[in-house]
């Protein structure tokens, strides 16, 4: 993967596991914890499975903030979050988080089709196995919403859409359901906060883990935001075409164009993101950050890619 980070940056009293397409992970260096981890949210930005070489500013912050946001919204949901008391060459992009056996799935809402799902229900007329109704376009509403998992994938790799069934079969038929009610619950009561903001929440992914010590399910990872989410401007919004997104769908478009000059289908990394594109990617992120909390976005954090 281009980009990719080899050298996060040290923190005392914590030791570096893992690095994800955007977060790092640490444990810490007292080996008697078991039970916490630090994740850092970088600047780093994903897309077609490759880690871009150029980061988008502020993106980190604005992740890890919009996600304490909507854990403080979706009362009643068990989240992870332990503490926000971080060291500070990651304050405010990071969250000190319990540690869960998370599930080997990727929880996926959606109320619009679009994306990998209209791809699929342009051949099938079905979503994970979901019969959808005839004369669907991009952009059309589904009611209800839908849960369709993926399986989640290594690094670099595709996720692989699933059915329900063949989550059972990963998960057990009780876990499966339970993820399934979890997901539609924050994807129902997330979905009225943003239309009430002028936001359409198309889709979001969210993903669970299990208590080791009390066995319950937890919501873990980030939540709702623009990595993880699909955020349509209601105003905007007419089925039928591309909807202007506040996610990193203007990466993804700018690479696919002529300007770009690469080949998706190729195994050559993407090129560097153009200044303009990673300022138009940031306001964007921002923009999605200050129109759902109704907060303005002041930044705090240091740079970290």
């Amino acid at each position: 993967m281009s980009g990719y980070t080899t050298n996060p940056i040290q923190l005392e009293g914590w030791k570096h596991t893992y690095s994800g397409k955007v977060r790092d992970l640490y444990v810490p260096e007292n080996p008697e914890i078991t039970d916490r981890v630090l994740v850092v949210a970088s600047d780093r930005i994903s897309a077609y499975d490759h880690v871009l070489s150029t980061p988008i500013t502020h993106k980190g912050e604005v992740l890890t903030q919009l996600s304490l946001w909507w854990f403080e919204q979706l009362s009643g949901v068990a989240n992870h979050v332990l503490s926000t008391d971080v060291p500070e060459p990651v304050a405010h992009r990071a969250m000190i988080c319990q540690r869960l056996d998370m599930y080997p799935i990727e929880c996926i809402a959606r109320g619009y089709l679009t994306g990998s799902g209209l791809a699929e229900y342009k051949q099938s007329q079905t979503v994970t196995g979901i019969e959808l109704p005839e004369g669907l376009v991009d952009g059309s509403k589904l009611e209800p919403a839908i849960f369709t998992p993926s399986a989640k994938a290594e690094v670099g790799e595709h996720d692989e859409n699933i059915t329900f069934e063949q989550m059972v079969e990963r998960v057990g038929r009780e876990a499966a359901e339970e993820l399934a009610e979890l997901t539609m619950d924050v994807y129902t009561r997330a979905e009225k906060i943003a239309r009430e903001r002028g936001i359409i929440l198309a889709d979001t992914k969210v993903e669970f883990g299990k208590d080791p010590v009390t066995g319950r399910t937890v919501l873990g990872d980030e939540v709702l935001t623009p990595d993880s989410s699909r955020f349509w401007d209601a105003e905007e919004y007419k089925p039928g075409q591309s909807q202007p997104s506040f996610d990193k769908q203007f990466v993804r478009d700018w690479l696919t164009s002529e300007a770009s000059g690469w080949d998706k289908a190729s195994d050559t990394p993407p090129p560097a993101l153009p200044e303009d594109i990673v300022a138009a990617t940031s306001q964007r992120y921002i923009e999605a950050f200050e129109r759902l909390t109704g907060r303005e976005f002041t930044p705090r954090s240091q740079p970290y890619a």
